[in-house]
């Protein structure tokens, strides 16, 4: 099943960003190799695609795992969480619609 990993960052992150951000990019990239990564990307602090020193506010994650005890599980153990990039982590049950 899909789940829907929505996290939000503490407040001024773009350093702990920065600095975890390869370790973060690379557990993604086992998810997407193993085709179970539907989207993935933060939100932007202002509205622009590069948001430069504004930074972001949290990321969005949605990817197929087993249950929600192994989605929670995945999402508990990344870089951004043991960084304390991330301020709040909710994962949720998601079902794709559309397209």
């Amino acid at each position: 099943m899909w789940y829907a990993i929505m996290a939000e960052d503490v407040p001024n992150s773009l350093e702990k960003r920065l600095a975890n951000r390869s370790a973060h990019l690379a557990r993604l990239q086992v998810l997407q190799d193993a085709g179970r990564l539907l989207l993935a990307g933060p939100f932007p602090a202002i509205d622009s695609t590069d948001p430069g020193p504004a930074g972001f506010t949290g990321s969005l994650i949605v990817a197929e795992f087993a249950s929600l005890t192994e989605a929670t599980t995945w999402a508990n153990n990344d870089p951004f969480v043991i960084s304390n990039t991330y301020l709040n982590v909710t994962v949720k049950p998601f079902r794709k619609s559309l397209p």
